[in-house]
């Protein structure tokens, strides 16, 4: 007999899986601001949807080319669930485009320069003729990869636990979609890493080649999300270019618990720079599976598997 208690799966079993989960979500009554009276704090956590769709379908593409790299079982079982959730990750931030577009939010002269970033200057060969040869533009671009899930693990971390957003009356949808994804990115942490750290060679150069991702991603990605917001700020209808984005108004909102702290981003670098150090140091998985537990969204996706596997 059913006590109606939602059993969450312990992260220390050995048998815990990482698994996509087919989610969706109704952007019908999800405002412009899903932050109340928050422009700065809503887009800069909107670039997420900039970044996100390109940035993970590379994700999946770079994994396909080192799957036949991948030796051991267990790893590569990851590897695989990994490529599943971050798909449908990249799925999800693309229906949130089509929701800005909607409210006449276009993002695409900005997205088409995150496309060619991945496409093109990530892409399968290396770009403009640079003469690196092939198993060492692969292993560079795990190292990028995992160089990126780091900050996606500690962002991922930092939203599971955001009071602020809460506080602020944040729309219900987009916490869900942050938080389901936040929880997914703590849950698959250390895979990009353990994929590079088989795949990348070894010793010293290993060593090298993932401290020189993590050289590259971290200035980067600070400036594509500066440039991602003052883009969102400039072209959002409803603030006609009143607003531009500044340091004060991004530590205001910092100070309201609406976005991470400096140091709680910043700090992730040196700790990556650790000979000893492992993803698996990040965070809560069992605060991430928690709210996997409970998310309306993984929810419902859980209970149409369940009807279909009825039927």
């Amino acid at each position: 007999m059913s006590t109606g208690k939602t059993i969450t799966p312990d992260p220390a079993d050995e048998t815990y899986v990482i698994a996509p989960r087919r989610v969706s979500f109704d952007w019908g009554r999800t405002p412009l601001h899903w932050i109340p009276d928050e422009p700065t704090a809503t887009h800069v956590i909107n670039v997420l949807h900039l970044l996100l769709p390109a940035g993970e379908r590379w994700f999946v593409k770079v994994f396909k080319e080192a799957l036949p790299l991948v030796k051991d079982p267990g790893l590569l079982k990851d590897v695989k669930g990994f490529m599943g959730q971050e798909a449908t990750h990249s799925v999800q931030h693309s229906h949130v485009l089509d929701h800005l577009a909607a409210q006449h939010l276009a993002t695409e002269p900005y997205t088409r320069h995150v496309d060619y970033l991945f496409e093109k200057l990530l892409g399968e060969q290396p770009p403009f003729g640079i003469p690196v040869r092939e198993p060492e533009w692969l292993r560079f671009r795990l190292a990028v990869v995992a160089a990126i899930e780091q900050f996606t693990a500690v962002l991922g971390d930092w939203v599971l636990s955001a009071e602020g957003l809460d506080l602020a009356g944040s729309d219900e949808v987009m916490l869900d979609l942050l938080r389901w994804h936040g929880a997914e990115e703590v849950e698959h942490r250390s895979v990009a890493f353990d994929m590079y750290q088989q795949c990348g060679g070894t010793g010293l150069s290993r060593y090298a080649r993932r401290a020189e991702g993590m050289v590259i991603v971290a200035p980067v990605l600070l400036w594509l999300w500066v440039w991602g917001t003052s883009y969102l700020l400039r072209h959002d209808p409803q603030l006609s270019g009143r607003l531009r984005y500044t340091l004060r108004e991004h530590n205001r909102a910092v100070a309201k618990g609406l976005l991470p702290r400096w140091g709680e981003l910043g700090s992730a670098i040196p700790r990556y720079f650790k000979r000893s150090y492992h993803p698996s140091q990040e965070g809560s998985l069992r605060k991430a599976v928690e709210y996997l537990a409970v998310s309306p969204a993984a929810r419902a996706a859980a209970g149409a598997i369940g009807r279909a596997a009825l039927s």
